[in-house]
């Protein structure tokens, strides 16, 4: 890494831990999980077994059993579609517990198939809480798994749902845990 480029990444550090924290989601009132849906990849014949639960410890559990029969592979958790008043310029920032998978943290809009998504990779930690905080202009745009070339970047007013999807080519259980989601928000806005 440069010295540029490690200024530039301590910058970006320090400016987030200075940006204004706006809840997203949190998971302890007991009408949490009406707000939540899971899709799996039954939408298109497949047989994988994704669910989610709010827990004990006031957490979002997803779990399941991913599978590749029938063509398939992907499971997914995500809030139900409403206004999330999301602006140019913020930050996704969750707290999740995983089981060393790579989940993709999902942006949905309006007016677009349910294959279309924003998606930034999250590469979970077996056992360990990690934050993961991704930029709006990071997400990139994909159909069916695949990145959209040339797509248009996330318009933060379209942003309706967000969401956790696992669509390794590996089967097997799995578990994602998730604490919250958080807005930081630039300074001024």
């Amino acid at each position: 890494m440069t010295v540029v480029s490690a200024l530039v990444a301590l910058m970006q550090v320090l400016a987030m831990a200075q940006a204004p924290e706006v809840p997203l989601f949190a998971f302890a009132s007991p009408d949490a999980a009406a707000e939540w849906q899971a899709v799996n990849d039954g939408v298109m014949g497949g047989v994988s077994d994704g669910r989610f639960r709010m827990t004990d410890r006031q957490t979002l559990e997803f779990s399941g059993t991913l599978s590749l029969e029938n063509n398939g592979g992907f499971a997914s958790v995500r809030s139900r579609p409403r206004s999330l008043g999301l602006q140019t310029g913020d930050t996704l920032v969750a707290r999740v517990r995983g089981d060393g998978r790579e989940y993709q943290f999902n942006l949905y809009g309006s007016g677009r198939s349910r294959a279309f998504s924003y998606r930034a990779p999250v590469q979970t930690r077996a056992g360990e809480w990690i934050e993961v905080a991704v930029p709006l202009d990071r997400f990139e745009a994909t159909s069916f798994g695949r990145v959209l070339r040339g797509a248009d970047p996330v318009d933060p007013r379209n942003v309706l749902s967000v969401g956790f999807l696992l669509a390794e080519k590996a089967p097997g259980p799995f578990v994602l845990e998730v604490a919250w989601i958080k807005v930081l928000r630039r300074e001024g806005r």
